[in-house]
């Protein structure tokens, strides 16, 4: 896991329409980077259905919300559709992102202990450097925890 202050690792991924991304398409602006483990789980549905509410209170702050999976474009397009998400997904199936950013970690459950995605966000600053590290977040509250810092902050 990356620390605050840190210069936030470069990256260029493609986005649902398989577009390439990179993190420094938005030096000067401050962004929300999300990684979460799977399109259209329960918790990563409500997680994103939460940016998606919230996503004109980021856009009034000039703040960008990407969220990184290692779901295929395809299927990031389809949960994009079905949901009705405004901001970026990336896909990151060989980890390009996810490794660098500390959130490939070994999980528990029901017993049993595999690698996954752990539930991670990042904001980073207009420099590119992490300003906040939110481990493990909450699906439901991490949006409207994110938008009271960053209004905090101003």
């Amino acid at each position: 896991m990356l620390e605050q202050g840190t210069k936030a690792p470069a990256f260029t991924l493609p986005d649902k329409d398989g577009n390439p991304v990179s993190l420094s398409d938005f030096a000067g602006k401050k962004v929300v980077l999300y990684f979460y483990p799977k399109d259209n789980t329960a918790g990563c549905t409500k997680q994103a259905c939460a940016f998606a509410a919230a996503y004109e209170d980021f856009k009034s702050l000039d703040v960008v919300v990407i969220g990184v999976s290692k779901d295929s474009t395809a299927s990031h397009q389809k949960f994009a559709d079905k949901f009705n998400l405004p901001f970026i997904l990336l896909s990151d199936p060989d980890r390009l992102a996810i490794e660098p950013y500390g959130v490939w970690q070994e999980k528990k459950q029901c017993g049993k202990v595999s690698m996954g995605v752990v539930r991670t966000t990042y904001i980073i600053d207009e420099n590119g450097n992490i300003e906040k590290v939110m481990p493990k977040v909450k699906p439901d509250t991490n949006a409207s925890e994110i938008l009271d810092y960053l209004k905090a902050a101003k």
